[in-house]
């Protein structure tokens, strides 16, 4: 089978970036100088949600499916920083050219990890690939909207109109599965600041699976799934889950 490779990212405040674009004082706090940012963002667009390419990234969790089993876990460890996470993240692609699997990817995820990737110098020559050395990748690659080696389920489910897109969570929820578990996006920059970013990376890896399991859907409504193969596949990843130790994954499990 090819891999398949469902990703999702969690993001803070590029404090560094604002220090650097916005001349601000030494003695502002990172707090204060995020908190600054999120003002000015609000005046000018009614929302404190930063540009793209002021998004850091804190954490990135991988569901990998492939001819060996099911897998969930966030890449790096709790001590690595940014560079290391995109650069495992590409180099995965790299490897492995999976189908990459996402909620709002294209929308979200991967336009930060352009920026970022860029601005921490990562190479991902395999991910960039547009038929220059593969001519496979001119009619199919990760980066054309309409191309299926990225598929971004909240995209193609709401026929690429935004007003008809849906939550993740609530979607997951009315297929029968968890959804979040009390932690949201709106959440991560205080947790981080809090110190609790192995919370951050367990948030991010039950996002995974949830969009797994709502692949799993959509792959059953198109076909490609029998019933007999998704109810398989489902108890795989219930299998799968009940096999670690982690408690966030007991608490899944019990909400499912």
């Amino acid at each position: 089978m090819i891999p398949v490779l469902v990703f999702d990212i969690e993001t803070i405040p590029d404090v560094a970036g604002l220090r650097a674009l916005n001349n601000s004082p030494a003695e502002r706090s990172d707090a204060e100088v995020a908190s600054d940012a999120f003002a000015a963002r609000r005046e000018k667009t009614g929302s404190d949600f930063l540009p793209h390419h002021l998004q850091r990234v804190a954490a990135i969790s991988c569901v990998f499916r492939d001819d060996e089993g099911f897998r969930v876990r966030s890449l790096g460890t709790l001590e690595d920083g940014e560079t290391r996470l995109i650069n495992d993240f590409f180099r995965i692609i790299d490897k492995y050219t999976p189908q990459l699997v996402s909620w709002n990817g294209g929308g979200f995820d991967l336009p930060v990890l352009h920026y970022r990737a860029m601005i921490n110098g990562v190479t991902a020559a395999r991910y960039w690939e547009m038929g220059d050395d593969d001519r496979d990748f001119k009619w199919n690659n990760y980066l054309s909207r309409y191309h299926t080696r990225h598929t971004d389920l909240m995209d193609l489910l709401a026929l690429y109109t935004g007003r008809a897109n849906a939550p993740l969570d609530d979607l997951a929820k009315l297929c029968g599965f968890p959804g979040k578990l009390g932690v949201d996006g709106s959440q991560v920059w205080t947790l981080y600041q809090e110190g609790r970013l192995e919370e951050i990376r367990n948030y991010c890896e039950t996002d995974v699976v949830n969009t797994y399991l709502v692949y799993c859907r959509y792959q059953l409504m198109r076909g490609t799934f029998t019933r007999e193969a998704y109810d398989r596949e489902v108890e795989l990843v219930r299998s799968a889950l009940g096999a670690l130790a982690a408690p966030h994954w007991k608490e899944y499990l019990a909400a499912w």
